[in-house]
């Protein structure tokens, strides 16, 4: 899945006490077997998150298991009973990075015999982690996959009794898992999966096999959680899905411009986000309901990866850059207010200097509010980590840079675009960096940062940019009187 969250550490949620969701209760009994609720009451728990929205949607599916079990959370490793690492499988550096706290956090052991450690996510969905967990990391308690979060309670208990790693990874979901448990942080945004799996095999892509096919909840599952979600003050949803655009197609009964509309008329929900789309699916039928429906946000993100449709074949993307630029300039035509955010990799496998020059004549003449870009990462049991690659990581980087000189200028220029304007601004918390500053997003999903006082926390107000820089705007409120839906 694209579309990663670093956008998490811009804002410093102002009340992050997990929230179990009144509909649980029911969850609760079909999730965890009777014997188990309350079984670790007392003991604290800690879950690092590494990846992409649906991987923290994951962890709150976790901690919801995890509180039903009687554990509490913490920020305190060294007062965790039990460590988790929910890992992305994308990029290695990510890889490398959980493999290097895992050594890190070993030491916790002697100071409490009792602590497990575990990792899950996509990591171990590949052979060649869970080999490496066997043979390098054989402190590791626990190692389970993205198809068996559900098992979670039941593999606390193996853990706890054995004196080996247990390990237990499927190749496949074996059904849809929607009444699970979910301890979401209080605030005013939520994740909401409507969709598991990606059928798209790019081939540079680890998800369709760290994730499974493409596997759709029914649309009337997802609209009842997003009405409880609105019982407990939630006034943002974001759905999540590897791709979006296909969702309901296993179904035969809806699709996705239904479930925008559907989520988008639920009362009380102020906004409707989504993410990721691929290119080759938004349909006609896509734009209109974004258009049409009033608490649908004019943000799509819609990763292009690149320019060059040589590059796009041996990705195996499945659309051209005009194809692309077409759709981009329907979206534009029908949604004139929209933020167009894109993903980009530089230095794919026999990239050429004038392939990564289409790439940038694509993003200058598009303009996209902002892009994420990354160099090539190689991704063992995918088909392009078998290509050939001679081009020389310091070109990669080279490349990379002159990309993201680009891209951060354009995106200044959109956001200078503002000055002066009144947006809504839905306020989610104290900023990262100044705790007498209130941040919170647009509907085009740009950062404001504004002198306010707390209680407008959580509540979406009228704001006027008084200045703007490459990631944030600035602005001040121009009435005290909050918006509702």
């Amino acid at each position: 899945m694209s579309n990663y969250s670093d956008d998490l550490n811009i804002l410093a949620v102002q009340v992050t006490r997990p929230v179990i969701e009144k509909t649980d209760l029911r969850a609760m009994r079909d999730a965890v077997r009777a014997e188990l609720v309350g079984t670790y009451k007392g003991k604290r728990y800690m879950i690092r998150t590494y990846g992409c929205q649906m991987n923290e949607h994951d962890t709150e599916i976790m901690a919801g298991l995890l509180e039903v079990l009687g554990y509490m959370a913490t920020t305190d490793e060294a007062l965790a009973d039990l460590i988790l690492f929910n890992t992305c499988a994308v990029r290695e550096n990510a890889e490398n990075k959980v493999f290097g706290e895992v050594g890190r956090v070993r030491s916790l052991k002697q100071r409490n015999p009792e602590l497990l450690i575990g990792v899950c996510g996509c990591m171990p969905q590949e052979k060649a982690v869970q080999e490496k967990i066997r043979t390098t990391y054989p402190w590791i308690d626990l190692a389970f996959g993205t198809h068996n979060l559900h098992r979670l309670p039941e593999l606390i208990q193996e853990a706890r009794a054995s004196q080996e790693t247990v390990m237990e990874v499927w190749d496949k979901a074996q059904v849809v898992l929607d009444d699970l448990p979910k301890a979401r942080k209080e605030g005013v945004r939520a994740w909401v999966n409507i969709q598991y799996g990606c059928n798209k095999f790019c081939t540079y892509c680890i998800v369709p096999y760290t994730r499974g096919r493409e596997r759709s909840r029914v649309l009337s599952s997802v609209v009842e959680e997003v009405k409880g979600l609105v019982e407990l003050g939630f006034k943002e949803v974001t759905m999540l899905g590897q791709n979006v655009n296909d969702y309901g197609i296993d179904l035969g009964d809806a699709d996705f411009a239904d479930l925008l509309r559907a989520v988008g008329r639920v009362d009380g929900i102020e906004r409707v986000r989504f993410t990721t789309s691929n290119p080759w699916n938004f349909t006609d039928r896509i734009i209109a309901a974004i258009a049409e429906t009033e608490t649908v946000c004019e943000h799509i993100h819609l990763p292009v990866q690149s320019g060059s449709n040589h590059v796009l074949r041996k990705m195996n993307r499945g659309y051209t850059s005009e194809y692309y630029i077409q759709l981009v300039e329907k979206i534009r035509a029908v949604i004139p207010q929209v933020a167009l955010t894109t993903d980009l990799i530089v230095g794919f496998p026999t990239e050429s200097e004038e392939d990564f020059s289409q790439t940038l004549a694509l993003v200058e003449h598009l303009s996209y509010d902002t892009a994420y870009t990354f160099i090539y990462s190689p991704r063992p049991g995918t088909p392009a980590a078998r290509y050939e690659d001679p081009i020389p990581m310091e070109i990669k980087k080279e490349r990379l840079n002159r990309l993201m000189d680009l891209q951060n200028g354009i995106s200044r220029i959109h956001n200078e675009k503002l000055i002066g304007q009144t947006v809504e601004v839905m306020i989610e918390g104290v900023s990262r960096t100044n705790v007498n500053v209130l941040a919170g997003r647009t509907r085009t999903n740009k950062i404001v940062l504004l002198d306010a006082p707390q209680e407008l926390i959580h509540q979406t107000v009228l704001a006027q940019i008084d200045s703007a820089h490459t990631w944030t705007l600035r602005g001040t409120i121009v009435t005290q009187q909050v918006i509702t839906a």
